[in-house]
């Protein structure tokens, strides 16, 4: 039965004015009680206030460089800060290990910025004397992952000089040096003698990282091949060489759920059939090719398992004069190569390739495959598996390529 309004027993009790009001279950006092003025005081008696932070050092030119790069949420910051934090800095703040940290940072995050490049460069050439291999490789790493070649006219010159004094101490930091100048298309041939001839290839072969290493001099025996005809110097005996980039590279197996493969894969299995392109194939001399398709000389897409996938490698013998830039295979069947350009193949501008891919893509169209480049930004434009069909048959029929019944 209801109670009248009113009644006793109608309704809790309001509490105290003034009083504070624990959680469910707890009890409340008055804020100005004894009690809690008593347990107020036990509390501040057994916790003695913090102390104030400490007066943090004001940091100057090189230190706030450093703190900056050594900051682990850094990319949030814009790159203006590290040009201001550089530009402050005297010169003898700029230590090689600050510098190194510079440039790891800009290979890391493909941070393709001139001011610090040029920095780098500066920095490289001013303190060469103090500089060993092993710490001009880290410096080196940003130009030829970023694929930028510094305008410091002393560039090269001191970088041939370092290999010069340092390349039989620290053989990894040699080839190393050597894989950056490679992708920026600046070889020293004095260099090359050194790192081809035997006594240095023995040398390496008992190494733990005489894998790597002879994986790179195959690369770079390879940029001799097809980029340096001039060259006369000793070259990676056969024996010695080995696949340049056998799989995926790892940023591409890293990043495969958002790569535009799996549908351009689709694309191709609706639109020409299974057998008429290869995907994921490793050409000779050792690079991982995304789809290669075989045409013949009417332009015909022809199946692939009934025709030698590969160019022959080295290219056949150029013409006495040619230049080694030139294509020179003749076959009655043209190799196609389909180059994906996903977003993390490009510095972070998104206009400029990576030196590595850019390498490869160099040296494959020297060995005389077509290249057909997939930018990402045309196929992250298509919405859908129809769109991107109709897409990469535009793509194939203006390279001239046909193909179902009438094509072959």
């Amino acid at each position: 039965m209801r109670r009248p309004r009113g009644e006793p027993g109608s309704r809790a009790p309001r509490p105290t004015e003034g009083a504070t009001c624990a959680g469910p279950g707890e009890s409340c006092f008055p804020s100005d009680g004894p009690l809690v003025c008593a347990l107020e005081r036990e509390r501040r008696f057994r916790l003695p206030p913090k102390p104030p932070p400490p007066l943090q050092p004001v940091l100057r030119g090189g230190q706030r460089l450093e703190a900056a790069l050594s900051c682990p949420r850094f990319l949030r910051h814009p790159q203006q800060h590290l040009i201001r934090s550089l530009a402050g800095a005297r010169p003898e703040e700029l230590t090689p290990h600050v510098m190194v940290l510079l440039a790891q940072h800009l290979a890391r995050h493909r941070l393709r910025e001139p001011q610090l490049l040029e920095a780098i460069a500066h920095f490289l050439v001013v303190q060469e004397a103090q500089l060993n291999s092993k710490v001009v490789q880290k410096l080196v790493l940003p130009f030829g992952r970023l694929n930028y070649l510094p305008l410091e006219q002393q560039f090269m010159p001191c970088l041939e000089r370092i290999l010069a004094r340092e390349a039989g101490m620290a053989p990894l930091a040699t080839v190393n040096i050597l894989m950056s100048l490679c992708q920026l298309r600046c070889l020293p041939f004095r260099a090359l003698h050194f790192v081809f001839s035997p006594g240095f290839i023995n040398h390496i072969s008992g190494t733990p990282h005489a894998l790597i290493v002879r994986r790179y001099l195959s690369l770079l025996d390879t940029a001799v091949e097809l980029e340096l005809p001039g060259y006369r110097g000793p070259r990676l005996p056969r024996r010695q060489q080995v696949p340049i980039f056998p799989q995926p590279l790892i940023t591409d197996r890293a990043r495969c759920k958002y790569s535009h493969k799996d549908i351009v894969a689709e694309g191709l299995r609706q639109l020409l059939g299974e057998e008429k392109y290869r995907q994921d194939l490793t050409v000779p001399p050792g690079y991982c090719t995304d789809f290669l398709l075989c045409v013949s000389s009417s332009g015909s897409v022809l199946p692939v398992r009934t025709q030698d996938p590969f160019l022959p490698y080295p290219p056949r013998s150029c013409p006495q004069g040619q230049a080694a830039s030139q294509p020179t295979t003749r076959d009655p069947a043209q190799r196609v190569v389909l180059m994906l350009r996903e977003r993390w193949h490009f510095c972070r501008d998104g206009r400029v390739l990576l030196g590595s891919r850019a390498l490869r893509e160099r040296h494959l169209g020297l060995m005389g495959y077509q290249l057909l480049p997939l930018p990402f930004e045309e196929l992250e434009s298509q919405r859908g598996l129809p769109q991107l069909k109709s897409y990469l048959r535009q793509k194939l029929q203006a390279l001239g390529l046909r193909w179902g019944p009438e094509g072959g």
